[in-house]
């Protein structure tokens, strides 16, 4: 897995420069977001929105580059912005959608529409990266499935895995977690680990090694799992965390960025193209780094 985002980016730039589908760009972040990645040379943008608040928007924040981006108007309808950046996707015009203004539910029913969307999964997952000191890990899913049942967390696990393996990790240690690290049947999370755990390790979810139930603590840290007495491969080096619920997710997710200071980005996978469905709250660099994780996700040649 790459050390870190500076990285990944630098391997990005080595391919062919991508289009990044902007849906609702009339928002000042997510327009600072694609003026970084031009002016990194990572990413153009396609902003699709209301024109004259985006042109606006553009002439304030870098009035040398307000006529270098193509716009499509589809005014101040957030639902035909969604819809339209979905229809330019399936043209070949870009390689990935970013939300801007319009709310991630409304992004996502258009993704998913069964006759026009991009759904190419049962289950599509929010995959997150967080740059800690011993390089990028991967958390998943804090951003889609809400209770995810078995079936829902394997697929969960593969599209974290894909991931893992587009950022450079042939073969990630993945812990799938809960409270604890041993099997209580009071706990499902618990029985749906082991259950995973085993299907691994028979070659049923291949290219990575899953350990579970394991604890926060265990999975992260050699120490605790030692004391645990945990000595598979994942105990205390776990590359991917899969958490057992999406409140589980969110708060992580947040406690990286809000208590520990990390960088962070996030795809969501099992779609045509990586859709990324950053918070409105993020700032231009997070988004810019969701652009490039985005691409390192797909081959651009």
């Amino acid at each position: 897995m790459y050390k870190d985002f500076d990285e990944m980016m630098g391997k990005v730039k080595q391919g062919r420069k991508g289009t990044v589908i902007i849906a609702a760009a009339q928002t000042e972040s997510v327009l600072d977001a694609a003026i970084l990645a031009k002016r990194e040379n990572l990413a153009d943008s396609i902003l699709v929105g209301d024109k004259s608040a985006i042109l606006s928007l553009l002439h304030d924040l870098a009035p040398d580059l307000a006529n270098s981006f193509e716009i499509v108007d589809t005014g101040t309808d957030l639902k035909k912005a969604a819809s339209v950046s979905v229809a330019l996707v399936k043209e070949g015009r870009g390689d990935l959608i970013l939300k801007g203004k319009t709310d991630t539910s409304v992004l996502l029913k258009a993704v998913l529409d069964k006759e026009n969307g991009l759904r190419i999964s049962e289950v599509i997952s929010d995959v997150l990266a967080y740059e800690h000191p011993s390089g990028l890990k991967l958390m998943s899913d804090g951003g889609i499935n809400i209770q995810p049942v078995l079936s829902e967390k394997i697929a969960i696990i593969k599209n974290a895995v894909a991931v893992a393996h587009a950022l450079g990790n042939p073969n990630p240690k993945v812990a799938v977690l809960s409270a604890v690290e041993a099997v209580n049947p009071k706990m499902p999370s618990t029985v749906d680990a082991a259950l995973i755990a085993k299907m691994n390790e028979r070659k049923q979810i291949p290219g990575c090694i899953i350990e579970g139930p394991l604890a926060f603590d265990n999975a992260v840290n050699v120490e605790a799992a030692r004391m645990k007495g945990i000595t598979s491969e994942v105990g205390g080096a776990a590359d991917i965390l899969i958490v057992p619920n999406i409140e589980a997710g969110n708060i992580f997710g947040k406690t990286l960025t809000y208590y520990c200071g990390y960088r962070v980005a996030h795809v969501v996978m099992g779609t045509k193209v990586p859709i990324l469905i950053p918070s409105r709250a993020d700032d231009a660099e997070t988004k810019m780094l969701c652009m490039a994780m985005g691409l390192a996700t797909i081959a651009l040649s």
